[in-house]
């Protein structure tokens, strides 16, 4: 899937620890798969730091593979749900959640406005929910961790593409030939010198067939 992130800069790198707090979804790299959404936020906060703004497009790996390593957690919509885990992010003194990966929509400026006559007591929930099913479609996703971060890659850029080709299968026949449950398996691989070396740039292990690097990583294992 294509996601782009709107800022006062180009992304090279992404550093969780420059995320800010209490937003919707808590600390993390948020991206759309909205261009014109990651556009319209570019302005807004490119005026703020006098640029021009920029977008900058990613890649998500959104496959089985991404729900073994990572923690995700969906909303479909505007619901119940989705408005008091936002309130509960908003929050400075909220309980922080232990998602890797959360994919919503947004409670934008409009949004925001309902939220807070709702917490000030102006409206009830279920009018606030009833009215936000007209509000336009948004979108977000909010990368939570460095291990979420495995996910996402910039678009001018090829390597996690392939490891996620190459983590599948090592994945599956660890559970064959180990007897580890997914999770387990994924755990081995990703905590493994092997695949270290696969997410170092300087080489181009992850180019070897994903064969070779399971007989590395069986020797290690042992």
């Amino acid at each position: 899937m294509k996601v782009y992130h709107g800022s006062y800069t180009f992304i090279e790198n992404i550093d969780l620890s420059k995320s800010i707090p209490n937003k919707d979804f808590g600390k993390g790299f948020y991206v759309t798969k909205f261009r014109q959404q990651a556009e319209s936020w570019a302005k807004v906060i490119g005026r703020r730091y006098k640029t021009d703004g920029f977008v900058t497009e990613f890649a998500f790996y959104d496959t089985e593979f991404t729900e073994r390593l990572c923690k995700v957690k969906h909303f479909d919509a505007y619901n119940e749900e989705w408005l008091d885990f936002v309130i509960e992010n908003r929050n400075p003194f909220g309980k922080m959640h232990d998602y890797d990966i959360v994919e919503g929509p947004v409670a934008d400026d409009k949004v925001q406005n309902r939220i807070s006559r709702y917490l000030d007591g102006l409206i009830c929930k279920t009018d606030l929910l009833e009215d936000l099913k007209w509000h336009e479609d948004t979108h977000q996703i909010c990368f939570c961790t460095l291990k979420s971060l495995l996910t996402l890659q910039r678009a001018d850029r090829k390597q996690f593409s392939l490891l996620s080709c190459i983590g599948e299968p090592i994945v599956e026949k660890l559970v064959t030939d180990f007897g580890f449950d997914e999770q387990t398996a994924t755990d081995k691989f990703f905590t493994s010198k092997i695949f270290a070396e696969l997410d170092d740039k300087k080489n181009e292990m992850f180019c070897k067939d994903w064969t070779e690097i399971y007989e590395l990583l069986k020797q290690e294992l042992k």
